[in-house]
């Protein structure tokens, strides 16, 4: 039996249709709270519900919300913009990356795990199979304690740098996706040592076509990026309208770069919006619409007058590859 578990409970892998594989929705990071930095906090539930509805209008009908535990996710807002706006939203057990877990822990995650002043004080006390039961708990029976249960699993490592508790996270969610089947999302700074990570899955006997890496386009290489699609793993380029890293024409290039290899069927699109200063709602922003509406028709423009059809890679890399790469296989 294939499923895609979401905020709406467990649908075909046919009706996810148009989606975005990677974004954030509604989340207070703790890191950033102690910081400071309020760019980085999607804390009105009001205005990011008027993204998702641009998104919607304009034919979107998926969204990923790869929002982990570390990162201040609020489920019960995110679960509420699901249901008003009649968008899927699919969302995320696991873990982020090592220098976020320094900041205080949740009150509400204490009461689940204990007592732990910060994540990285939970992290290193429990084994790698207690965090894997803690991930699973979060599939199978709810993130945080609620009843909406997690659609994929994530872990993350650092720039340039897997350290022993990313490691640790790493192990245990390969160890939570044998158990529960779910499909794994990692996070990549930076687009980084996602070789090395997959030599860690390696260890854990993870099939790599069950995995998508982040972040691909934050390390514009293609070289790099064939000896990942070797792999049968997923690419997500998730950094679309970020022109401070890179320029569209070069995420474009590297995309296409590897539709010419023949990995076409491993390609995921989406833009990890995950800052005020991207939302339109918030602060003006290029929005949760700038993909559908705007990058769309120019990525169908460029690949058609290279010689390639735009329209069908599009249908590609939003509704068959999502449906296949979050589906459920047990």
């Amino acid at each position: 039996m294939s499923f895609v578990r979401t905020f709406a409970g467990d649908v075909s892998p046919n009706q996810l249709g148009f989606t975005y594989s990677h974004e954030h929705i509604v989340c207070r990071p703790p890191y950033w709270v102690e910081k400071g930095a309020d760019d980085l906090l999607l804390d009105d539930k009001e205005k990011s519900q008027l993204d998702v509805l641009d998104f919607k209008r304009h034919g979107g009908r998926t969204i990923v919300d790869a929002t982990a535990v570390d990162y201040g996710r609020d489920v019960a807002a995110v679960q509420q913009i699901s249901n008003e706006t009649g968008i899927t939203i699919i969302g995320t057990a696991g873990f982020n990356k090592s220098f976020l877990w320094d900041a205080p822990m949740r009150d509400n995650l204490k009461q689940l795990v204990g007592n732990y002043e910060t994540y990285h004080h939970w992290i290193e006390d429990k084994t790698v199979n207690q965090l894997a039961d803690f991930v699973i708990q979060e599939v199978e029976q709810g993130l945080e304690g609620t009843k909406w249960r997690g659609g994929q699993v994530k872990f993350g490592t650092g720039y340039n740098r897997i350290t022993p508790l990313e490691e640790k996270t790493l192990r245990a969610v390969a160890r939570a996706h044998h158990e529960t089947k779910a499909p794994i999302h990692t996070h990549t700074e930076a687009g980084t040592m996602v070789l090395e990570q997959i030599e860690l899955l390696k260890e854990e006997g993870i099939n790599l076509e069950y995995v998508s890496f982040g972040h691909m386009d934050r390390n514009p290489d293609p070289f790099y990026h064939e000896q990942v699609a070797k792999t049968g793993a997923f690419l997500s380029f998730d950094g679309i309208s970020k022109i401070k890293y890179a320029p569209e024409s070069t995420r474009i290039h590297c995309i296409l770069e590897l539709v010419r290899k023949g990995y076409e069927d491993q390609i995921l699109v989406s833009g990890d919006t995950a800052r005020k200063s991207y939302y339109k709602h918030y602060d003006y922003g290029l929005g949760l619409e700038n993909i559908i509406a705007k990058w769309v028709p120019r990525f169908k423009a460029e690949a058609d007058s290279l010689g390639f059809d735009g329209e069908k890679l599009i249908t590609k890399f939003f509704v068959e590859n999502p449906a296949r790469c979050f589906t459920f296989k047990k």
